[in-house]
């Protein structure tokens, strides 16, 4: 709620409007190197996705806990598809996933606690346990356990880091700044993978150092938690007032008044303390039904545009498609350089074109990428028993990954982590960014588990699977999200009141309201 407004329901012509004044303040040092800080919680959960998409496809590390794969590979009989189809080997990548999930769960009621601050550095911590037992690792017991310590990093961290960007930022720049810890996902995302470029060539250990390094990020956000406040709301909401009011005089700057506004959040906290008993339970209640639509849609929809599994699987993909291990590598760079490039354009468009025009135009180029790429798929791999593609259309495979990450890195990347840190009210907030991150986590692990497989199965068919769910996301944004661009968070609320199907089963809580005199939103 720090970066929110006030909020004035007036009678105008027969018709309810909403006014609102922004309090905000503008961009401060103090609030760009809080934002900072927070958003590089992005690192580890980037680090990890592209650290072990490589490191999957080494032989080395294949050598030592996956030999049966690497005879498999080196089989002439092999399908091209099936190339790494190993339980055990996905295991390894999904066994994060699904310890996220749960850590995710936990959060939210750490969080009323400790507040955001503490638990992305409880996160920091197990994310650097994790990578340090990673790298020592001498049987796939210790990997495994690594990688559980890993999830419960990322879990935490992604809990808590971008309800922090949201309930800081100021309200005009809000899509920008909560945008920056998917910039930095993608940023961890490069830097494994250009990590696993240089450490392939290392024999019998390059994993070791590769998996080891995750440590450098989380100690960054271990160190830099350390120094940063907790937001205004947190404090607000575990009982610290005059702290509450310190961090938001820090952020908004010196000499801004920010008497308003904290009175502002301290209304939304006191309804939130009235109605604190049974947030979960509540998401189910009336008034809250497209809360809780939006909690299972928005990470299903994410999930299922295929890009987690790509972004975790790409060097394999392009091994798959007739490349070499240190080419696939540098194939992942080369997609993880056009992701970022993509997320930086959305950083300066998302509070200018707003969050429905970024999730429709990426979601149709999305789908257009992805028919692509089962077409050549379908028309060039595993024919004649072929277990590589010709070079030209392979190169072509890459180009469309990269048209088709651009797109996603545009809208449904970083929107992902805006939208379901602005819409939720304070009383579900910490409730709603567990269930929405919980449920995407679950899918992420059921997918990285049996993607290979599906591969596998599926053949080319597998990227239809995909473009059928983005056609889905397409159609059920452009009919059921309202637009959210320069709304204060407490405004959230009437937003929904003014939309064409929702408008139906919103309750719209009259004691937020604040009489304020502004400009009309919207």
């Amino acid at each position: 709620m720090a970066g929110g407004g006030g909020l004035a329901a007036v009678e105008q012509g027969g018709q309810r409007q909403q006014l609102v004044r922004d309090y905000s303040g503008g961009v401060t040092f103090s609030v760009a190197v809080t934002c900072l800080m927070a958003a590089s919680c992005g690192l580890i959960f980037g680090y990890d996705i592209g650290i072990t998409g490589g490191v999957t496809q080494m032989e080395s590390f294949l050598k030592k806990f996956f030999p049966e794969v690497l005879r498999g590979m080196k089989s002439a009989r092999l399908d091209a598809y099936c190339k790494y189809d190993n339980q055990l080997l996905t295991a390894f990548t999904s066994s994060m996933y699904i310890a996220g999930m749960l850590a995710s769960l936990v959060a939210s009621s750490v969080t009323r606690m400790v507040g955001r601050k503490g638990v992305m550095l409880i996160g920091g911590v197990m994310f650097l346990a994790g990578s340090i037992i990673n790298a020592g690792a001498v049987n796939i017991a210790m990997l495994i356990i690594g990688r559980i310590l890993l999830g419960f990093g990322v879990g935490f961290t992604a809990q808590a880091a971008p309800l922090y960007l949201a309930e800081t930022s100021p309200i005009r720049w809000r899509g920008g700044f909560t945008t920056a810890y998917y910039f930095f996902l993608v940023a961890g995302t490069l830097a494994a993978n250009v990590t696993n470029y240089f450490t392939n060539r290392i024999t019998d250990w390059g994993w070791r150092v590769s998996l080891g390094l995750a440590a450098v990020p989380a100690t960054v956000i271990v160190l830099g938690a350390l120094f940063v406040s907790d937001t205004p709301s947190s404090l607000m909401l575990r009982g610290e007032p005059d702290r509450a009011r310190t961090s938001l005089q820090r952020v908004r700057g010196a000499g801004a008044d920010v008497d308003a506004e904290l009175k502002n959040i301290a209304c939304a906290v006191e309804e939130a303390r009235r109605n604190e008993d049974g947030a979960f339970k509540r998401l189910r209640g009336k008034g809250y039904r497209h809360y809780l639509v939006m909690v299972v849609a928005i990470p299903t929809f994410f999930d299922l545009t295929g890009m987690v599994v790509i972004s975790v699987f790409s060097p394999i993909l392009f091994r798959t498609v007739g490349f070499n291990s240190q080419k696939a590598i540098f194939g992942a760079i080369i997609v993880s350089l056009v992701s970022l490039s993509g997320v930086v354009l959305s950083t300066f468009v998302v509070d200018r074109c707003g969050r429905r025009f970024l999730f429709l135009a990426g979601g149709t180029t999305m789908l257009l990428f992805q028919v692509a790429v089962a077409w050549i798929m379908a028309d060039h791999l595993g024919k004649h028993h072929a277990v590589t593609m010709p070079k030209n259309y392979a190169v072509g495979v890459v180009v469309l990954m990269c048209l088709y990450t651009f797109s996603f890195s545009l809208s449904w990347g970083p929107l992902k982590w805006v939208v379901p840190s602005e819409i939720y009210p304070v009383d579900i907030r910490s409730a709603g960014q567990a269930i929405t991150l919980s449920i995407a986590l679950t899918l992420s692990f059921t997918q990285t588990q049996v993607f290979i497989s599906m591969l596998c199965a599926m053949k080319y068919a597998i990227f239809l699977f995909y473009a059928g769910w983005v056609l889905a996301m397409t159609v059920f944004i452009a009919a059921f999200l309202p637009e959210t661009k320069g709304v204060p968070l407490e405004a959230m609320r009437l937003v929904w009141e003014r939309h064409w199907f929702w408008r139906r089963v919103v309750v719209v809580d009259t004691k937020q309201e604040v009489q304020l005199n502004s400009p009309t939103i919207m």
